[in-house]
């Protein structure tokens, strides 16, 4: 039950009605209407902006147009008090029994309490993580890596059927790099004293294995070949061990990919699908032969000048057109980039979302441009960057450093501080914000540590509910009893706070599964969370607040119903979140 979703739904239809009306030519809009918490408790339990973007549309002043829309709201049985404020914001106070509904729906609903069909079983692909294969993960690939994950666990429950894709970059100079730095430590295990590693490559202590596994499989073999001919077995023997261990790195945050496109499949093997592309723009119009002006101010990485085949990116939003083909003929980035999302449109994607790093944000307009020329613009394409994570210790900044092989690995963080930690603090801050992630506050059993303070809060009112069987031992609290619970019996203040924050859960899910922005359900919580030990602490200074009251089973019964809400809502959101909801904290 969506309390949100039914009052848009009213408000629609006091708008429909005054439109007939007012004799309208047609009706209005009613996709802009928007019904949610107001900004303040004193202003109500409801707000909609409806009169403010429909005033133009019946020709009036939006207070005016609000009042003659509260007028009909007022109307409703469920509605307690309405009024008009500012310009024209509707602000609407609603019965407690209204509210009390939901919390039931709540507890009958359970673990589909707020699941919605938004995405109504279309498909959805979310591309994340996709680091280069060329060593262990960084912090900064964890963020992405549990971003992707939660926003793919939020559209399924929201209605869509989700693919989880990792794109591994396995062409291109960065991983010959990576095949002659373990081509080195394979003279390494043969025996050979390498010195120290040649700057330019990769001086990682992780390409020590491979180089010992190259020489117990290949022995003095690949010693005496040219590197034209070594290179191809070392980079695909490198690229396998990088993603495997990149793969158990995953899963050490319980994040499993469904599908890993390799990026040497576009243009090797059965067909050159980066030129099947090209050539499927080119009969669109959309390719051409020309030459690109100079930049303007800051200069374009992949300007040249010279002929070349172009696309039109700037038919379709992008500051340029973009070159498909270097100066030496081969495919740039960009066009095996657009042959792998038109694969993927090729797949039935109605919903592409790409995780990328913040270092990628210059890339977004050609990349939706593509999509947008690929699919014919029925597609779009939803980039979401991920911005830096600091590491720190006890708030001194821990050094990281690919390169120079002395970074602190994603995995070491996981083991350190465990995957609850990591998931939770890097989705408790917007994706598009900078992080600060300390490895000394996220374990500390606080209300400072907000991923302890929620989870916390689910294992206290899982004791609730242990108690409430010591201290009642006869008490039925069945889900059919709890069901059937007079809940008319909370009427304290704090209670129906509870009570309140439980009901927008469904309103919160369905904004974050739109938005695209999993950091809504981490807030949530946290209020929530909030909201609860607020509300226990005012039970030890005031009794006859206490969810158990010995001597009053039906009340008893009613907060007990109040707590299943609780748990049945933290638990959603934090297996949303791929957070663990204990039964106890020790």
């Amino acid at each position: 039950m969506n309390l949100f979703a039914l009052f848009t739904d009213h408000v629609g239809a006091a708008v429909t009605a005054l439109a007939r009306e007012s004799a309208l030519a047609r009706t209005p809009d009613l996709s802009r209407i928007v019904v949610e918490p107001p900004r303040a408790d004193s202003h109500g339990d409801l707000a909609t902006n409806a009169a403010m973007v429909l005033a133009k549309d019946f020709g009036q002043k939006p207070r005016e147009l609000a009042e003659r829309i509260a007028a009909k709201l007022g109307k409703l049985p469920q509605v307690t008090n309405i009024e008009v404020a500012g310009p024209g914001f509707i602000n609407i106070s609603l019965a407690d029994a209204l509210w009390l509904d939901v919390l039931r729906a709540a507890v009958k609903s359970g673990q589909d309490f707020g699941r919605a069909d938004l995405g109504k079983g279309e498909r959805a692909n979310v591309e994340y993580v996709s680091a280069n294969p060329t060593g262990p993960m960084h912090v900064g690939h964890g963020r992405g890596a549990v971003f992707g994950d939660a926003l793919a666990n939020l559209l399924a429950f929201a209605g869509f059927r989700v693919t989880r894709e990792y794109y591994i970059n396995d062409a291109g100079a960065q991983v010959d790099v990576l095949a002659r730095s373990a081509y080195l430590r394979y003279r390494e295990a043969l025996g050979e004293a390498i010195g120290a590693i040649p700057e330019g490559l990769y001086p990682g202590d992780y390409l020590i294995p491979v180089g010992c596994a190259l020489a117990e499989s290949h022995s003095t073999k690949l010693a005496g070949l040219p590197e034209a001919e070594w290179l191809p077995v070392v980079r695909a023997a490198a690229v396998e061990a990088m993603m495997a261990m990149i793969r158990d790195d995953l899963a050490a945050l319980s994040i499993r990919h469904e599908v890993f496109f390799f990026e040497r499949s576009l243009s090797e093997g059965k067909s050159d699908r980066v030129a099947g592309t090209i050539e499927a723009l080119r009969k669109a119009g959309h390719i051409y032969e020309g030459r690109l002006p100079p930049p303007k101010g800051a200069p374009i990485e992949d300007w040249e000048d010279r002929k070349q085949t172009l696309f039109r990116a700037t038919a379709f939003g992008d500051d340029v057109d973009r070159p498909l083909r270097k100066s030496d003929g081969s495919y740039t980035y960009f066009a095996a980039d657009m042959a792998y999302h038109r694969d993927k449109i090729e797949r039935g994607f109605t919903t592409l979302i790409d995780v990328w790093g913040a270092d990628h944000g210059g890339y977004v307009k050609r990349m939706q441009a593509a999509v947008a020329a690929l699919s014919g613009g029925k597609v779009l394409l939803d980039v979401k960057l991920c911005q830096l994570v600091r590491l720190l210790r006890a708030g001194e900044p821990v050094k990281m450093s690919k390169r120079a092989g002395d970074f602190v690995t994603l995995r070491e963080v996981v083991d350190e501080v465990g995957p609850d930690p990591v998931r939770f603090m890097m989705l408790f801050r917007n994706n598009d914000a900078a992080l600060d992630f300390d490895l000394a506050k996220v374990i500390e059993q606080s209300r400072e540590n907000p991923v302890f303070y929620v989870q916390y809060a689910h294992a206290r009112a899982k004791s609730v509910l242990r108690n409430a069987l010591e201290a009642l031992p006869g008490l039925d609290s069945g889900e059919a009893s709890l069901q059937a619970a007079p809940l008319g019996r909370l009427t304290d203040e704090g209670e129906l706070k509870l009570v309140k924050h439980i009901a927008q859960w469904p309103r919160l899910m369905e904004a974050a599964a739109t938005s695209h922005e999993p950091h809504r359900i981490a807030f949530h919580l946290h209020e929530l969370a909030s909201e609860f030990h607020s509300h226990w602490n005012r039970g030890n200074e005031m009794p006859h607040l206490r969810f158990i009251i010995r001597d009053d089973p039906e009340l008893t019964l009613a907060r007990l119903t109040l707590v299943y809400g609780v748990i049945t809502v933290l638990a959603l959101g934090l297996a949303i979140l791929g957070v663990g909801a204990p039964e106890e904290m020790r």
